[in-house]
């Protein structure tokens, strides 16, 4: 029901927002004259209106619309999609695709024997070039992983007898294939060439870790938030995992540590974690579910991380949850309607954030000049002193102020006194304008500043039997500045964002005052 309110009231934004231009659009229109399909398109792209909508309300005022042009904007727009897709994995350099599929279908698919090994011996296929010293190598066999499912590409190196690279991520050029992107270090691997391809282990373990990991928190989420959470995105790397998960509200600070002490229990347990291949039906009948951007086939990969979780995924893992070690979420926060991010450390993570914080800390009771353990007493103890200075500068800079109230108001032209008084704070400014305006003789103060914190202020202060009106008086001076406000008749301030006009709009209030110039 939640859900549901949430993504009605989301809607009526939208038709609103979408309603408001439509209108706009169909105002220049002469009668039965056809609706731009391009507006239609900007108001599906840009501002979510359904064409379907677009097109009803303007049937009904009797303006069909351009319905090729809206099909035209949608064609381009999917191609833009596809091209950047292409771009992104390194598919766009020119016979580039074919050349994957040729190898693919010369040499079958990779083997990949990173599951149970580190570094394999391997012989090379080919060797694309890129760029510089960047190439492309492709092996018969390999123990990097190539980027799938939210995980990572592995990074290490490949070594034969007349050079060696650096391999610096590994993706799939075409399903089936690994292609390992690298840079040359040594020589060159020719052909042929039988190399010894090595993962970096250590890396591959905190990936390991993460990956893991980001299984027993799906299962922790769904545990604490309720049946409704799925899966809507991740990422595993060897610093930190980052899941993605339908919701329709923050997660509050006492449920982010209800999910992390389920998860780190779980860990405690250390529970073996089983990760084999079995049939698709066989493991959605042991109740697998799916993780999202994952590709399934007949034959399919099963994890059992310990007694909480069952899934389909293709990546890598530990043994045992007791390899994963303490998982602390490090940020949660919205990325859009009823989609949540949560993002979590694992290993030593952790330890390492916890010493950062204890080395912020320590810097903390430094400047405060208090003992770490005291520092919350210290700071409280420092904001109170802060804001007694503050109050007692605020009440210095008004008893400096109204003590030149004598001296403005010497400079009166027929009892109004109009004049800029830089160097005050607004609040300083409107003290300063009431006191000129109490001076014997005084009609009207208008004071105009630049205070430091930037912006402007005017204050306009009329005695009551003056026959003057505040807010007129600073009316079009305050549209000068770039602002607006001011409309009491004895007392208004307005502000603005152009100082660099102030001294073009004291001369209009002089006008305004009936003042020469």
């Amino acid at each position: 029901q939640g859900v549901l309110e949430r993504e009605e009231a989301q809607f009526r934004r939208t038709l609103r927002n979408g309603l408001g231009i439509l209108e706009t659009e169909m105002a220049d229109l002469a009668d039965a004259d056809p609706l731009s399909g391009h507006v239609a398109f900007t108001l599906h792209d840009t501002y979510g209106f359904p064409y379907e909508v677009t097109a009803e309300i303007a049937e009904d005022r009797g303006h069909p619309v351009d319905r090729s042009a809206f099909d035209e904007d949608m064609t381009r727009q999917k191609a833009q999609s596809r091209a950047g897709g292409r771009k992104n994995k390194g598919a766009d350099r020119d016979g580039a695709l074919d050349a994957y599929q040729a190898l693919l279908a010369g040499h079958g698919p990779t083997d990949f024997t990173g599951r149970a090994e580190e570094a394999t011996t391997a012989r090379v296929l080919a060797v694309l070039p890129v760029k510089g010293d960047e190439v492309e190598v492709f092996l018969d066999r390999t123990p990097f992983y190539a980027e799938s499912g939210g995980q990572v590409g592995d990074t290490g190196t490949i070594t034969g007898p007349s050079g060696a690279v650096e391999v610096l991520d590994t993706s799939a050029a075409v399903p089936g294939l690994v292609r390992h992107q690298a840079r040359s270090t040594e020589g060159s691997l020719a052909v042929g060439d039988q190399v010894t391809a090595a993962i970096d282990g250590e890396r591959r373990a905190a990936i390991r870790r993460n990956h893991t990991g980001t299984h027993l928190l799906h299962w922790a989420l769904h545990e604490v938030l309720g049946a409704h959470v799925k899966q809507q995105g991740s990422l595993v790397a060897p610093d930190r995992l980052r899941f993605d998960f339908s919701h329709y509200e923050p997660v509050t600070a006492a449920q982010v540590t209800a999910i992390e002490d389920l998860v780190n229990q779980a860990v405690l347990e250390n529970d073996p974690v089983r990760h084999y291949e079995t049939t698709k039906d066989e493991a959605l009948a042991k109740g697998a579910i799916a993780f999202f951007g994952e590709k399934y086939g007949e034959q399919v990969r099963v994890l059992e991380a310990g007694r909480h979780s069952i899934e389909l995924c293709g990546g890598t893992h530990v043994t045992a949850t007791g390899d994963i070690g303490p998982m602390k979420i490090i940020s949660e926060g919205s990325i859009g309607s009823n989609l949540r991010r949560v993002e979590a450390v694992t290993g030593t993570g952790p330890i390492d954030r916890l010493r950062e914080e204890e080395a912020r800390l320590g810097r903390l009771a430094e400047l405060v000049g208090v003992p770490s353990g005291e520092v919350l007493e210290g700071v409280e103890k420092r904001l109170t002193e802060l804001k007694a200075l503050r109050d007692e500068v605020t009440a210095l800079k008004a008893k400096v102020a109204t003590g030149g109230a004598g001296d403005l108001a010497a400079q009166a032209v027929d009892g109004v006194v109009v004049a800029r008084v830089d160097g005050l704070d607004r609040d300083a400014v409107r003290t300063l304008a009431l006191a000129v305006r109490d001076q014997p003789g005084i009609r009207a103060a208008i004071l105009g500043a630049a205070p430091e914190g930037g912006g402007v202020a005017l204050v306009a202060a009329v005695a009551p039997d003056a026959g003057l009106h505040a807010g007129e008086l600073i009316a079009d001076a305050a549209k000068t500045v770039g602002g607006g406000g001011g409309k009491g008749a004895d007392l208004a301030v307005a502000g603005g964002r152009q100082p660099e006009a102030l001294d073009d709009a004291l001369t209009q209030v002089r006008a305004a005052a009936g003042l020469p110039e």
